[in-house]
């Protein structure tokens, strides 16, 4: 390496701590403020939702970073072959996690109160179908404002700086993140407050991998903010409303043993296959920049 490709090098490093440091020091009170209002009118949860955006927005502003590296292009076919996983992947993994725990009887299988008439079956394909659709669209919102912090900006400043294991930071603080409310009891709190904030941050930490890796593989933002309003809208609209019982919070939901352990499975499958980093899409006959990522 040259003199001149070491003091680059050495610059990233820098230029992308100072971005963290920043970036913390915004997402913290952003963050309380976002919590305290969740907590006294649960529509709170948008601006929560938004403050790692927002946090992103003031650090590029501060910092004079420029907004290129959101990698906000649609990227055609190399960003729709990515459709299927944010699409199937949630349906797979919660038919696998909650289907274990209705099969059982660790929790009921049960159609929720509706004015509509039909078998409970029918009743859950109709949510399914409706949630993969439109909730999915609904839920972008508050995805999109997630996913430019975490995945836009967080992430990317991880591996510059060269934190160890970034991937695996990065889901840490997006597990760790959504604490407060859960100690608040406000977002599923199981049984076992101690067992569900375990079981919770290997839900999110393991999600973290699978969203590191189609943000970082295919150069684009809208694969991650597809995939959590999808997952969003599928479990908590559906998998989580077709499932009652007194210990339904300990197996089933993102502080549920089934849930963690099939998705802890998803991470290890997904951390096995080579990275190569697109930090952003080219433009038209463009070929993508890739770099290998060390996990």
């Amino acid at each position: 390496m040259t003199t001149s490709n070491h003091e680059t090098a050495h610059q990233r490093v820098q230029s992308a701590r100072r971005g963290l440091t920043v970036f913390f020091a915004f997402l913290v009170p952003l963050s309380c403020l976002g919590y305290w209002l969740t907590l006294h009118d649960e529509k709170g949860v948008l601006f929560l939702m938004w403050t790692p955006a927002l946090a992103s927005l003031f650090s590029r502003l501060l910092l004079r970073e420029g907004f290129a590296d959101i990698s906000l292009r649609l990227g055609g076919r190399r960003t729709l072959k990515f459709i299927p996983i944010v699409l199937l992947l949630p349906i797979a993994v919660d038919l696998a996690a909650y289907g274990i725990a209705w099969m059982f009887g660790l929790a009921q299988f049960t159609a929720p109160a509706t004015y509509l008439t039909a078998s409970p079956l029918v009743l859950f394909v109709f949510f399914l179908l409706a949630n993969v659709t439109l909730g999915t669209v609904q839920g972008l919102v508050g995805s999109f404002g997630e996913e430019v912090g975490w995945r836009g900006y967080m992430l990317t400043r991880l591996i510059d700086a060269r934190v160890p294991r970034p991937v695996l930071v990065s889901g840490l603080v997006w597990s760790v993140w959504h604490l407060p409310l859960m100690v608040a009891g406000v977002y599923y709190a199981g049984p076992f407050l101690l067992l569900s904030i375990v079981l919770f941050m290997i839900t999110v930490t393991s999600f973290g991998y699978v969203m590191a890796y189609l943000r970082l593989t295919s150069g684009s933002i809208w694969p991650v903010v597809l995939l959590h309003a999808s997952w969003n809208a599928i479990t908590q609209n559906v998998f989580d409303l077709f499932t009652k019982g007194d210990s339904a919070l300990l197996w089933t939901g993102e502080s549920g043993v089934f849930v963690a352990l099939a998705l802890l499975a998803v991470a290890f499958i997904v951390s096995r296959k080579p990275w190569a980093i697109i930090r952003t899409l080219p433009g038209k006959g463009e070929q993508p920049v890739q770099e290998p990522l060390s996990l």
